[in-house]
């Protein structure tokens, strides 16, 4: 009896052995996998970009008519109409208006101009696409220029959820119409000289009543009383 209780005890701690070691094993392959798929990943990506930017360049090689202009943020563009008077570009605050055509990177139109209509921006305000982002504060006024834009600062893996698709390169073309200044940041920086303008009118007011003080004391009057005693 003893010895059928001592083999059941064993046979239960062998198979608790045996589960907690398969646990274990089927355990580490995760941390494994992980980093290993992030590696992957990674390696994907940078693929992916390079094999976007040779297709943009494949574009620029073929058009060699068209001038085009490569960014420090990973993009080119090129001016259908340049404006040489103007210097001033859109900053952060500015109201930007623009015209806007999206075509897919074969030159296909995606979202026409009339369709999306005009567009209006509050630069670095919103959130916008990433090159468009940055591109428009390389415009100037009654510009048009057309973009190349990888997917990665376009609009990546998702797409817009609507007819861009996953990892597609873009060619926008923007017609930056005008730019002002945001009304309300403007009347608070037109407001702030008044304020300054009291205090000083102030100053002003106190420093010329401060000079009366000394002729209280009549210093003219002593002298006649010196001169009238000889």
């Amino acid at each position: 009896m003893n010895y059928l209780k001592l083999s059941i005890y064993t046979l239960l701690f062998a198979v608790l052995l045996v589960s907690c070691k398969q646990h274990e094993e089927a355990r580490r392959p995760i941390s494994r996998s992980s980093g290993s798929f992030m590696k992957k990943s990674a390696d994907r990506n940078k693929k992916l970009v390079a094999s976007e930017e040779d297709v943009i360049k494949k574009i620029i090689k073929s058009n060699p008519k068209v001038k085009y202009y490569a960014t420090r943020k990973g993009y080119w563009l090129s001016y259908d109409e340049k404006n040489l008077t103007d210097t001033q570009t859109p900053k952060k605050g500015d109201i930007a208006y623009f015209n806007l055509e999206i075509k897919d990177i074969e030159g296909k139109i995606i979202y026409s101009e009339a369709e999306l209509g005009p567009q209006t921006y509050y630069v670095d305000k919103q959130d916008i696409m990433m090159g468009l982002r940055d591109g428009i504060k390389l415009m100037h006024k009654n510009e048009t220029v057309t973009f190349l834009f990888p997917s990665h600062i376009a609009y990546g893996y998702h797409g817009d959820n609507k007819k861009i698709g996953t990892n597609e390169s873009l060619i926008c073309t923007v017609t930056l119409r005008n730019f002002v200044p945001d009304p309300a940041v403007a009347t608070t920086s037109t407001t702030t000289p008044a304020t300054t303008g009291t205090t000083t009118a102030a100053a002003t007011k106190t420093t010329t009543v401060q000079p009366t003080k000394p002729a209280v004391k009549k210093p003219i009057t002593e002298t006649k009383k010196d001169t009238v005693k000889p």
